[in-house]
């Protein structure tokens, strides 16, 4: 008997479907032959720092760097249950076997192989590696598994990724906010990121705009030369013109064509979302989780443009669907072409993001209106990549007067092609962006033609670069570090299409960002926090030689015991020169100015400050006055309990309310303080009713 193990609840029950499983149990689908379980998601993750020593719960200089040995792994604490499910299935003497039907990717193998290593399974391993989730692909998967074995450096890859981004963002984030007394959280991806949005804001504050002008002809042609930087220059051309006889002397028509669109992949579409509906990355990234949810969207996290060569009838099917339900394109006179989208080599994890086939049933108008407007964004893309070239023609004419040139160019229509369709969604959007493509402005001229000159002169100014907006920052991103995007985008960049969006938000929750508008704009403590870092930290070029370190892992081409030990070499470099390097005018003397001190950090021994709503030290220690404990206990969370958790680690309560009895009780409340951003309380009870403090 087959145990199959998926990484999310849908996909478990999209393959128990496909292959006759039916007998739903809790955490798992029974058949007569094969169990399919999950993991939802990560499973199983890396231990925090306080597992592996104690003291590690208060954050010191004098520990670091923390680099484990033997590295720790633990369930999380949400998804215990689901773990127990899995744990005593991987254990049943029913099984022959155990398949890894994760994600076909890096990730996807890392959630299966600690799932599987921490229930302590000893099956064989075959491997389900598809990116289709058609049935028939299922199905042909299934017949055809693979060795487990096959994808083992995959794994390698994968836990060299995870093993990095501990031991920098532990190290690294406890170094900094010791050194300075405040918060600073710092992160692979995340540092870079910020980098990219501070070097833009510097850049747009130190432009200097300058003054230029030109000279335009008869209202079609423009001066060929560099920009004129003064009026007089630009006046002393007009007068030698003006009332002058000009001369075409060349025209140059040429055909030229755009090729379709690729379909989205995640980056594509939420660029798309933000520039069309100002969308957040992290909202896009939703709204197509919904849908997805739903069935009628092609899993959103994806980072790739293109589908398997298995899926040309369905994709067909997946058009004539998209026409019959969507009123807009039911008029559309086209023969799709799938196979411009059909390139099983350039599939990775996942295909580029389409509708499904459940759309023929769906209520696409109950659709709430973020998820109908990504909707009408992914059916759009689908159509435009299986249409015509959109084609035209390119003219450009030089036109002579008074010893200066002129240029002339225009656009004239041939065939729409793709751009039709693009249209019919850009006007429903009333989308007035500047589209270069789109300009036609025909241009009848012919050599040796006369013209009457008839100039005007233009003044202008030199423009700053553009404040980043989430469409800008993505499309930095996916290039950072690179001469240029290739189609294996995961390998290249900051973060991967999947991670960007959360890593935009935690730099905006972290308050080193702001959004203003549509802009994305660095804040001083982000500034500051990039001041501060070396360069090595806050370089786009160090994470993308990360990655390409990594996919050379996953090919075997590289080792991952030496990866590892140049990420070990490096945190110990930076936690020495930074040490070093302290920059003294920004240390924070004291934690909250104006805060009163109510105690000592059980961390990192600074001071506990009251603020508005916490009562916290720069480390990330909090305990925060809206509490769930202490409100569901009717019991005000006043300075004086705070004051004897922080110093004393618990106080005795009188009066503290059971939502299940209805009545009031005592107990000590104890600090359950395990080091991560949430401080948990537990109960001990007395023998005898004590005072409340």
């Amino acid at each position: 008997m087959r145990l199959i193990l998926s990484e999310k609840p849908s996909q478990g029950r999209i393959y128990a479907a496909a292959l006759g499983l039916s007998n739903q149990k809790d955490g798992y689908i029974e058949g007569e032959n094969a169990v399919v379980t999950w993991c939802v998601g990560h499973l199983v993750e890396l231990a925090n720092a306080d597992v592996y020593d104690e003291r590690y719960k208060k954050w010191s200089l004098s520990d670091l760097p923390i680099l484990p040995q033997k590295w720790e792994y633990v369930v999380s604490d949400d998804k215990t249950k689901q773990f127990a499910v899995v744990k005593k299935l991987m254990n049943d003497s029913r099984f022959t076997e155990v398949v890894f039907a994760t994600d076909a990717g890096r990730e996807g193998e890392l959630i299966a192989r600690l799932t599987y290593e921490k229930a302590g399974c000893k099956l064989p391993i075959k491997r389900l590696f598809i990116s289709s989730m058609e049935t028939k692909a299922i199905i042909d998967g299934f017949n055809n598994l693979r060795d487990g074995a096959e994808f083992e450096n995959l794994y390698k890859s994968a836990l060299c990724r995870a093993k990095s981004d501990w031991a920098c963002g532990i190290n690294f984030t406890r170094a900094y906010t010791k050194l300075y007394n405040k918060k600073m959280n710092i992160g692979r991806v995340q540092t870079p990121t910020l980098a990219m949005i501070v070097e833009r804001g510097a850049a747009i504050s130190g432009f200097v705009k300058e003054k230029y002008f030109n000279v335009k002809l008869n209202d079609v042609g423009l001066l060929d030369s560099d920009k004129i930087k003064t009026l007089s220059e630009a006046e002393k051309i007009k007068s030698e013109c003006d009332g002058n006889t000009a001369i075409v002397r060349s025209v140059k028509r040429e055909k030229k064509s755009i090729n379709p669109p690729r379909l989205f992949d995640l980056t594509t579409l939420q660029r798309e979302a933000n520039r069309l509906y100002g969308f957040t990355a992290q909202q896009t990234l939703d709204y197509a989780q919904s849908l997805y949810e739903s069935r009628i969207l092609s899993y959103p996290r994806s980072d790739s443009q293109y589908l398997t060569d298995d899926m040309g009838d369905s994709t067909l099917e997946i058009i004539g669907y998209v026409r019959e339900k969507m009123p807009c394109f039911a008029a559309l006179d086209f023969t799709p072409d799938v196979s411009k989208i059909l390139n099983s080599s350039k599939v990775t994890d996942h295909t580029g993001i389409i509708p499904t086939a459940e759309i023929k049933t769906a209520k696409l108008d109950e659709l709430p209106d973020g998820e109908r407007k990504i909707f009408e964004l992914v059916a759009n893309k689908l159509l435009c990549a299986t249409a015509e070239k959109h084609e035209y023609e390119a003219v450009s004419a030089t036109i002579q007067c008074g010893g200066y040139s002129f240029v002339a160019k225009s656009k004239n229509f041939i065939t729409n092609g793709w751009k039709g369709i693009e249209k019919l969604l850009k006007c429903k959007v009333d989308d007035d962006s500047d589209d270069s493509d789109d300009c036609e402005n025909s241009l009848e001229l012919c050599e040796n033609q006369e013209l009457i000159a008839d100039c005007k002169i233009s003044e202008n100014w030199t423009k700053p670069p553009l404040s980043y907006t989430e469409d800008t920052l993505l499309k930095s991103m996916s290039k950072a570090g690179t001469d240029d995007v290739t189609e294996d985008v995961e390998r290249t960049g900051l973060g991967t299409p999947a991670t960007r969006a959360s890593i935009i938000e935690k730099l905006i929750k972290s308050g080193f960002v702001k959004r203003d508008k549509k802009s994305l704009v660095a804040t001083e403590s982000g500034k500051e926090l990039i001041s501060l870092m070396p360069d090595n930290i806050k370089s786009a070029a160090m994470t993308a030689e990360w990655e390409n370190a990594l996919s050379l892992i996953a090919k075997g081409e590289f080792s991952a015991e030496y990866f590892m030990e140049k990420i070990e070499n490096l945190v110990k470099e930076i936690i020495t020169s930074s040490a070093a390097n302290v920059k003294p005018e920004f240390v924070v003397k004291s934690t909250f100015s104006g805060g009163e001190k109510i105690g000592v950090c059980p961390r990192c021994k600074s001071d506990v400050c009251e603020t508005p709503k916490a009562y916290s030290c720069n480390c990330g220690f909090a305990l925060w006055k809206s509490n769930k404990f202490f409100e569901s206990a009717k019991m005000p969370f006043t300075k004086e309990i705070a004051s004897a958790l922080v110093n004393d680690g618990k106080v005795a309560l009188d009066g503290l309310y059971s939502q299940k009895t209805g009545k009031t009780y005592s107990a000590i409340v104890c600090l359950d303080d395990t080091g991560d951003k949430w401080v948990n309380f537990k109960l001990e009870f007395p023998k005898k009713s004590t005072k409340r403090r």
